[in-house]
């Protein structure tokens, strides 16, 4: 049987924008959009940039959607957005048939270019992409990993002459049949080739969670490590309706640790509680699935402020802030 939770609550260092009001919603967008959300998020030359997961064409009788685009909006402050008039990525972008949709975008800014790690399900299993645009209309495909890996994102330079990725596969059966997924890391010469790969967050580790890790945004570089986010999911099989499918068991919090800088294979610190929590209207009573975050971007102000933003709900994108001292005094020793 999963293990129990205790009551969870999110940290007191975090500060939700507006009591947790949404950045960015589905009524924002200029073209059919039901669900808007899991965005990767950078600043780039002074401009805020993001890249959102839109799923539209709702059907509930069946509670899944007609498509999924990704989207590109625009801030000078990072919290009033304007979206691009159309999708930026669609499945069709790929020049793919295989491909049948994509999704979850994160965004790096790695030498001098926005890189866009992204998902795509495909006729014969999920994989796991990474992309470089230079114009922000189109991108330049790198990589494409084999079945099943997604929830990648890259680090925003190179560590020791290589680059560097945070994933999450599907070992389903080499870890029992069932849900129990980790978060690994891997290295490339080029963004093309990818290998020297090792577990970095098993489940196992995270008093929070009985189900999966994986990444959530690209980490940022700090005195103290690389601080990195992290998603972390508990499945209760007695939880029922929750959202907009006929039942909803899993519940996904936020995680933040520190990875060595010279040795990223490395944790040197980790919260052994959740940075944030599902507690909002916004995120657990309302949406798809509630009871979900889902952070996807994080950005260190000059000012020691970090912005982060996380889908809540598969459903909308939100927006807290921390200090980044907080965050880093939150990661314990192990």
């Amino acid at each position: 049987m999963p293990k129990m939770m205790p009551e969870l609550v999110s940290s007191p260092v975090i500060h939700r924008y507006q009591d947790g009001a949404p950045v960015l919603s589905a009524k924002d967008i200029p073209y059919p959009a039901s669900c808007v959300f899991n965005a990767g998020v950078v600043k780039f030359k002074g401009q805020y940039i993001m890249a959102f997961r839109n799923d539209y064409d709702f059907n509930p009788e069946k509670a899944n959607f007609g498509g999924c685009v990704i989207g590109l909006a625009f801030s000078d402050d990072g919290i009033h957005w304007k979206v691009q008039d159309e999708p930026f990525l669609t499945k069709e972008s790929l020049g793919d048939p295989d491909v049948t949709r994509i999704y979850d975008p994160r965004l790096t800014v790695l030498e001098d270019k926005i890189h866009l790690c992204f998902a795509v399900d495909t006729n014969h299993g999920l994989r796991g992409g990474i992309a470089v645009t230079e114009d922000r209309k189109t991108i330049q495909v790198l990589s494409l990993t084999a079945p099943d890996n997604r929830n990648m994102v890259l680090f925003p330079e190179k560590i020791g002459g290589r680059y560097v990725r945070l994933e999450r596969p599907f070992p389903v059966y080499s870890r029992g049949g069932k849900d129990r997924f980790d978060t690994w890391i891997s290295f490339s010469p080029d963004l093309r080739y990818w290998g020297d790969s090792s577990l970095l967050l098993p489940v196992e580790d995270v008093p929070f969670c009985n189900d999966k890790t994986g990444p959530a945004a690209p980490p940022i570089k700090t005195d103290a490590g690389w601080l990195v986010l992290f998603h972390a999911v508990h499945i209760d099989p007695a939880r029922g309706k929750f959202g907009w499918e006929k039942s909803w068991k899993k519940c996904y919090n936020a995680g933040i640790m520190l990875l060595d800088l010279e040795d990223p294979t490395r944790i040197i610190g980790m919260s052994r509680e959740p940075l944030i929590t599902p507690e909002t209207y916004w995120e657990t009573e309302d949406g798809f699935r509630t009871n979900v975050i889902f952070p996807g971007g994080m950005i260190l102000e000059d000012d020691g402020e970090v912005k982060i933003y996380y889908g809540a709900s598969d459903t909308v994108e939100c927006l807290a802030t921390a200090r980044v001292e907080d965050l880093i005094a939150l990661c314990k020793p192990l």
